[in-house]
């Protein structure tokens, strides 16, 4: 089994996919890590849409140039009515709750052998459009998943990290 600093130095960014279905065992086991994941005040805020129809999946390159061919997209979101809210400036903690579970999907998933890539960068207005969503859904994150194509490989700048002395104020 897989240390957990060995699963986050493992996992990269998966940038091509094979055309597989993932299995409902595995896809149920990556929602339940997303399920799991800490939210403020445990409010649990976030929703994610299953896209896996192709006419839904064409919708979303209507959006984005970033789902590199996979067969199944999580899209990650949060539902603003439920939000907890900071008191001192009335701040959501929507985009850090759906963040914390986007990060629990990605591990999940690579852990079950299946390859998935942040993407953030898409148009949330015409996603949410485009799918439907109900105006206090907003979307997050899109979640490209699938197994890895063969020639699926990190990016050049994978390994590259701070030191730790540099990351720390």
């Amino acid at each position: 089994m897989n240390s957990f600093i060995n699963l986050a130095k493992e996992r990269y960014s998966v940038r091509g996919y094979k055309p597989l279905p993932i299995p409902p065992e595995k896809l149920e086991h990556i929602l339940e890590a997303g399920r799991d994941a800490p939210t403020a005040c445990n409010s649990q805020p976030q929703r994610i849409k299953i896209i896996t129809d192709p006419a839904d999946l064409a919708k979303l390159d209507q959006c984005t140039p970033y789902r590199f061919g996979a067969p199944a997209v999580l899209l990650v979101c949060y539902d603003n009515t439920v939000c907890w809210k900071r008191g001192f400036d009335g701040h959501l903690s929507g985009d850090v709750d759906a963040s914390i579970v986007t990060t629990h999907l990605m591990l999940a998933a690579w852990e079950q052998g299946l390859g998935s890539c942040w993407v953030m960068y898409f148009d949330p207005a015409k996603t949410s459009k485009l799918l439907a969503l109900p105006e206090n859904i907003v979307p997050v994150a899109m979640l490209p998943l699938g197994y890895p194509s063969d020639s699926a490989k990190p990016s050049k700048n994978h390994t590259n990290r701070l030191a730790l002395k540099d990351m720390l104020l």
